[in-house]
């Protein structure tokens, strides 16, 4: 007679046994923690990071949340990112703004108080008086003025990315964690003392989490691939003032 499959009870049940028994000579029978994965948690810390940059840089947009400090200034930002622009908004010192860039076109737009205390700062009579048209407009930036590259810096997907997820000195993986639900392999820079960057072990490795050095702000990024369509604004929505962003006194 053919002996019969033994129940699933059964087999747990031994399963258990023969695990006790291994205990101290081959160690718990435990479960794979990299089952189920993407792999990457397998991979040395190196190799990780330069998935992980590899991932992003390859991906067609993203979601950049979070607040960052550069130059003595806190910066919160939430932006949305393709390699053709970006749009969203951003927070410093009391000052909040939105900013939109299609290709080399790029738009501020912020309310009448913040339009004011840039005239202030420029010393502007005109510029002030100008202020109240300017609320809530999307402001056409031009590219020769120095506010254009420090501005369409926080829309530029690759700067922003290559800047992020650099990390100094020798990388090193620093333990698992979880960014939104989703399992993370986490690889550090300086050692582990350095920036931190928590990467996906579901689906492609994208970075999910950031956390720059000395405490420099914490990022998280999302939604990799989603659409994104960016339309300028219409020219009811818009002020130019040529070469200048704020008119001449």
């Amino acid at each position: 007679m053919t002996p019969r499959a033994l129940p699933r009870p059964t087999r747990t049940v031994l399963a258990g046994a023969v695990c006790a028994a291994l205990l101290g000579g081959l160690g718990a029978c435990a479960d794979d923690p990299d089952e189920g994965t993407n792999g990457v948690g397998e991979l040395s810390a190196e190799q990780i990071h330069r998935k992980t940059v590899a991932a992003a840089g390859g991906a067609r947009s993203v979601r950049l949340k979070g607040s960052l400090i550069s130059g003595g200034h806190t910066y919160t930002l939430d932006m949305r990112l393709t390699a053709e622009g970006g749009t969203g908004t951003v927070r410093t010192k009391g000052a909040a703004f939105s900013l939109l860039r299609v290709e080399k076109h790029l738009y501020l737009r912020a309310d009448a108080a913040f339009w004011e205390h840039e005239a202030d700062d420029a010393k502007g009579g005109s510029a002030r008086t100008a202020a109240g048209k300017l609320d809530k407009k999307y402001v056409k930036v031009p590219p020769k003025d120095p506010s254009y590259q420090r501005l369409s810096l926080f829309t530029d997907k690759k700067a922003l990315l290559d800047g992020l997820l650099g990390l100094d000195g020798e990388v090193v993986t620093s333990g698992r964690g979880e960014s939104g639900g989703v399992r993370t392999v986490r690889v550090a820079g300086d050692k582990g003392a350095g920036a931190r960057v928590d990467v996906s072990l579901e689906g492609e490795p994208y970075p999910l989490k950031l956390r720059r050095a000395g405490d420099a702000g914490t990022v998280a990024l999302s939604a990799w691939n989603a659409a994104l369509d960016l339309k300028e604004p219409g020219l009811d929505e818009t002020v130019d003032y040529g070469d200048r962003l704020l008119p001449r006194t």
